[in-house]
């Protein structure tokens, strides 16, 4: 199988150096394994997506340097995709339609118990308001969720392998972790016809990536897709979560990080390799 990695971003804004960190990366790894790097649009989000941002991060990665195959995969071209994965876990039993927002959540969590987790790598943990209802009872309005507690039990749960620096290694999943610091994850937000967890499992099956590289602040996040994919029968790539660039009060860097803009660091004269030693990569061979 080649060796494929990937990056994609969300055009919700301009993309600032811990993306071309992230984006050279896997990059990189591609060229030096003789394999394929591939970009993909998420842009399942319409709400916040915007044709001006997804245009500027086709140049910022001309301009740094990066080239894939086209066509470029776009989310928001591939909600049938996602509904037939949503439609599989369905038959399975294991989804229900939630109509909680965040105040519900909030309120039916309670107050805080000793040791019991509150937040997870979906956010809140939900408390479960909804989960005796039927996908039949669905009002269109509503999210839809996985019942944790009934998908580890009808998963064969399986092993990751990670690359990464700081969570090298290989990594069970652990059935008690899912349903208690976890829960009953979003498949289906509303107005979307997706959710990132789901998306992703699919886009990565979908397009070969043997190698997903991404941030240090997604490997918790992890365990959320292979569990996905082990009920979806799609395979697990091996993961490599790298490390975050903070800036220079440790915070790690978002897109209204206008400062570090790729495209701001161009304007003012930067080139390719002052960003790849900004950022610690070596000097690029091409």
């Amino acid at each position: 199988m080649t060796f494929t990695t990937r990056f994609a971003p969300s055009p919700t804004g301009p993309l600032h150096l811990g993306h071309a960190y992230s984006a050279m990366l896997a990059h990189d790894m591609a060229v030096a394994n003789g394999g394929r790097f591939l970009l993909r649009i998420e842009d399942i989000d319409q709400s916040r997506a915007r044709p001006e941002w997804e245009a500027q991060i086709y140049e910022d990665l001309h301009w740094l340097g990066l080239s894939w195959p086209q066509p470029v995969m776009r989310q928001s071209e591939r909600l049938p995709r996602y509904r037939a994965a949503l439609d599989q876990l369905t038959a399975m039993g294991l989804t229900y339609p939630c109509c909680c927002n965040r105040a519900d959540i909030e309120a039916a969590a309670g107050a805080p118990q000793e040791g019991v987790p509150q937040f997870g790598p979906d956010g809140r943990i939900y408390p479960g308001t909804c989960r005796s209802r039927l996908p039949s009872e669905s009002t269109g309005r509503d999210v839809i969720r996985l019942n944790m507690e009934k998908a580890v039990r009808a998963a064969d749960l399986r092993s990751f392998s990670e690359t990464g620096p700081e969570f090298q290694g290989t990594h069970a999943l652990d059935p008690d972790e899912l349903i208690s610091a976890v829960g009953d994850i979003i498949l289906v937000r509303r107005n979307m016809g997706s959710s990132y967890h789901l998306s992703v499992v699919a886009d990565d099956a979908d397009q070969g990536i043997t190698h997903a590289v991404r941030g240090a602040d997604l490997f918790e996040a992890t365990q959320i897709h292979v569990l996905l994919q082990s009920l979806l029968g799609l395979p697990s790539p091996i993961y490599h979560h790298h490390r975050l660039i903070r800036d220079e009060n440790g915070k790690r860097l978002a897109k209204r990080d206008d400062a570090r803009a790729i495209a701001k660091y161009r304007a003012e004269g930067a080139t390719p390799q002052d960003i790849r030693e900004m950022v610690g990569l070596p000097p690029s061979s091409g």
